[in-house]
């Protein structure tokens, strides 16, 4: 048996390596026109392309060859294997019109041969491609032929999801020219959406793909993934690539032309072309109004959900160490923790919140909460069971998770001093027991009368310097306010700045530390933050658009608005660009978005006091 398990695993290892050795053939197009020339290839990928001999190319009947073969090699080095190719090409033409088939070349390598598969070619009368116009350039290639051969593809994984489910784009630059490095012009647009862009390389690099039968070299210029905020039919706006394409002069024909159509005689032009992808329409679904948990808050994906407790028994006084965790596959950014409900008796602080979100294709993480709660009165106390739950789309259903409850004995601690009357009261309940009359001292009282009078005492002059002191104050302040009041929009950016510092800290904090990308991020969620707040829109259903609706529906000026979307685009700008270029403007741009969220409370609060 064990001799029989090394056959089957020297076969499998053997098997292995002939597959990484392949030879196929590709042409650049399938439908040529008459005597219209094209190129045809034959690429071979090994390990070791100096084994490879005998390349037999395949008789090319119905076919003049006007070049080739032309021999081009390229060799890689991943995680210290190699791999290698060699390509052979040809430019050849088809005097006829018809159909025709390029028959299989082979090759030999280790003494093994390789053959590629036929190709079929379609040869029509004329041209395939459209008559080309002579433009502003001097080599009269018009703007149609270009967007034929350099253009933007934006691809969606899917056209129709549940409100929340990831939709991941992915943008494609596909060209058949020769170009250089391509700058933005205009980035897409995700009005209804949540943009995170998915990490990929810094480096663009083309590999080689069929697209509607013809060959092109494909990079892949960004990955986007969507989160839907809103239910209906949205639309992601074109992505714009300012692309400079070489292109070669035309000459007057002449019987030298075909000597010199070699590159290294041929002068080129840049032309400046302005490439767009298409426009990528989603429908998105509502989530179910039936069998809606009530612990339910927007949460969309596939997640798993835990809550601990540090210790069970206590001291009253004693902190106590609550953690709550969700991870899984969602809008990690966007999601709402449980609420945490204590009974009476126990005092919580805000929590301590870390996420943690991998962006590399479905996104994916965990969000975690750890609170700090201090048990006031002794006994014994039950916390209840923290309940979380969400939309699986996969499973076209709500899903709530529930830890086990907590059971809590805070022990009495010696020295200390418990009113009765306060057990089981809240931390608001003891507080207004302060407020009651409470009897301190019931019994007799012997009042004696002080028939001597001593000497007054210093106290009776302070009481007397106290009041004209405080009344003094109180028209300081007066007189400050009303300064203040005649100047107002001095005391409405006092007001928001203060707001806005507030709110601006994370941000200041990335800038800082030079977390750049970090630094637009929170920017961003600073600004929406406070829309979010001013207009009492939920984070689930905030929107820009629906931001921008209310604030102009206030009365807001048109040009207030315009400095919000310029914001709110160059935060999604700073995600793509370089992180040189964008670290250089930082400083001042956040000066600029302090200013707008200034200018943005002292317009919505002056328009609500109308």
């Amino acid at each position: 048996m064990k001799k029989v398990f090394q056959y089957i695993l020297i076969l499998f290892i053997t098997a292995g390596y002939s597959f990484a050795q392949t030879f196929e053939s590709s042409v650049d197009r399938t439908t040529v026109g008459q005597n219209e020339r094209f190129q045809v290839y034959f690429t071979f990928n090994g390990e070791d392309i100096n084994k490879l001999k005998n390349f037999r190319p395949p008789s090319f009947t119905g076919f003049r060859i006007l070049s080739g073969p032309n021999q081009s090699t390229s060799m890689q080095i991943i995680n210290g294997s190699v791999s290698a190719s060699i390509t052979y090409s040809y430019i050849i033409t088809a005097p006829e019109h018809g159909e025709f088939k390029i028959d299989k070349a082979t090759v030999s390598y280790e003494g093994e041969s390789y053959e590629t598969k036929p190709l079929n070619i379609k040869v029509v009368k004329g041209n395939s491609q459209q008559p080309q116009t002579q433009g502003n350039n001097q080599s009269g290639i018009s703007e149609e032929e270009l967007g034929k051969n350099v253009f933007i593809r934006a691809i969606p994984d899917r056209r129709s999801v549940y409100k929340g489910e990831q939709i991941t784009i992915t943008y494609k630059l596909y060209t058949r020219l020769n170009i250089s490095s391509p700058q933005i012009s205009k980035l897409p647009a995700y009005k209804g959406f949540w943009a995170e862009d998915l990490e990929s390389s810094n480096n663009i690099s083309f590999d080689i793909e069929m697209y509607e039968g013809e060959r092109f070299r494909v990079a892949t210029i960004k990955r986007v993934a969507l989160f839907p905020t809103q239910s209906g039919d949205l639309s992601v706006t074109p992505f714009e690539l300012k692309i400079p394409v070489l292109i070669k002069k035309r000459s007057n024909k002449s019987v030298f032309d075909d000597f010199f159509n070699d590159p290294f005689f041929s002068r080129t032009e840049t032309i400046e072309y302005m490439a767009k992808s298409n426009t990528v329409t989603v429908n998105v679904k509502p989530l179910p109004g039936s069998n809606v948990p009530e612990s339910f808050l927007g949460a969309v994906g596939d997640f798993a959900f835990s809550a601990t407790i540090d210790k069970n028994n206590v001291d009253a006084n004693e902190a106590i160490t609550l953690r709550v965790r969700v991870s899984g596959r969602g809008n990690i950014k966007l999601l709402d923790l449980p609420k945490v409900n204590l009974p009476p008796g126990f005092e919580i602080y805000d929590p301590k919140i870390s996420e943690n979100i991998n962006r590399t294709g479905l996104v994916r993480g965990e969000k975690s909460a750890e609170y700090l709660i201090v048990p006031r009165v002794p006994g014994v106390k039950e916390i209840d069971a923290i309940k979380f739950s969400y939309f699986d789309p996969a499973k076209n259903k709500y899903i709530e998770l529930s830890s086990s409850p907590y059971t809590i004995n805070v022990n009495r601690v010696e020295g200390i001093v418990y009113d009765n009357t306060t057990n089981g009261f809240s931390k608001e309940d003891v507080r207004l027991l302060s407020e009651d009359v409470r009897f301190i001292k019931t019994s007799s009282v012997e009042f004696v009368r002080k028939s001597d009078l001593s000497i007054i005492n210093s106290w009776f002059w302070y009481s007397l310097i106290f009041p004209l002191l405080i009344l003094l104050f109180v028209l300081g302040i007066q007189k400050k306010r009303e300064k203040l009041h005649g100047n107002v929009q001095l005391m409405k950016f006092r007001k928001a700045e203060k707001l806005a510092k507030t709110r601006l800290k994370a941000a200041n904090k990335a800038l800082n530390e030079n977390r750049v990308t970090d630094f637009y991020s929170e920017l961003s969620q600073a600004l929406f933050g406070f829309l979010q707040d001013k207009l009492n829109i939920q984070k689930s259903e905030f929107t820009l658009d629906r931001a921008v609706s209310v604030i102009r529906n206030k009365g807001v000026d048109e040009e207030l608005i315009n400095r919000v979307n310029k914001i709110y685009d160059q935060c999604e700008f700073a995600r793509f660009a370089p992180k040189v270029e964008i670290a250089e403007s930082a400083p001042e741009f956040y000066d600029k978005t302090v200013k707008v969220i200034v200018d943005l409370e002292g317009a919505i609060s002056s328009k609500g006091k109308k």
